[in-house]
């Protein structure tokens, strides 16, 4: 008898992450099945409740200069339990109006501080390499941040756009998964249809040089026709392109 005869989901487990074809012992699951769910389970709620190390990521960053900034929500308590307050900035925090740049930076610990630490400064390296011409604010370190949060701190260096990198809510396969989230002149009342979204970035997701590639791709179509949002989409091809703006 051959492998996939004993076992007809192995084929599948090769091509997925879900829990498929588990078994049974008696009429439970498997022993290792249920610790394998509970260590995912574990991570997850590790990744929720993990505190990012905001100094070491300024000094993986260096030279590139940063502001750490609070938001409205304490702690994380706080934080989970109000998602209003990580929306808004501890505006004692907020930084002196100067000069204005083209491009800002928000780096947000969200829901998963895994994904932060892991991929935050990968990602925005890869950018970087690809935004020669642009002017860059200093990078912002959001704590107890949430995507809306990204909106007055752009605001605050006169930011033509935003982009949000955040840890995204984790799974039970993947824990770490970092999103972008591009908005054009951001600022305070933002809907979430005014933004772009590249999710699914992490290691077995979406690579740093493509999410990158799709990030800059947005960006210039975004200063180039004034909008982000649902109005900017991407084809089947991979390609973005604009829509006609559609009046409410």
């Amino acid at each position: 008898m051959s492998p996939f005869e004993r076992d007809p989901f192995a084929r599948f487990r090769n091509a997925t992450r879900a829990r498929i074809g588990l078994g049974r012992a008696g009429d439970a699951l498997p022993t290792s099945a249920i610790l394998d769910f509970q260590l995912a389970h574990a991570r997850a709620r590790d990744a929720v409740h993990g505190h990012v190390d905001f100094v070491a990521l300024a000094k993986q960053l260096a030279p590139v200069p940063t502001v750490r900034i609070r938001s409205r929500a304490k702690d994380r308590t706080i934080y989970l339990a109000r998602p209003d307050l990580g929306r808004q900035t501890n505006a004692d925090d907020l930084p002196n109006p100067g000069d204005r740049y083209d491009i800002a930076f928000i780096i947000a610990d969200g829901l998963s501080a895994s994904a932060v630490e892991h991929h935050a400064v990968p990602l925005f390296k890869a950018c970087m390499k690809r935004l020669g011409g642009f002017s860059i604010a200093p990078v912002v370190l959001g704590e107890q941040a949430r995507v809306a949060f990204g909106d007055e701190a752009a605001a605050a260096f006169g930011a033509e756009v935003a982009i949000v990198l955040i840890g995204e809510r984790p799974g039970l396969s993947v824990p770490d998964s970092l999103g972008a989230y591009i908005t054009f002149r951001p600022q305070s009342g933002r809907r979430d249809s005014e933004r772009n979204c590249i999710s699914n970035i992490h290691a077995d997701g979406l690579s740093y040089e493509v999410a990158a590639d799709k990030i800059v791709w947005i960006v210039r179509e975004a200063l180039r026709l004034q909008l982000t949002g649902v109005d900017l989409k991407e084809n089947a091809e991979g390609a973005i392109e604009a829509l006609p703006h559609q009046e409410a």
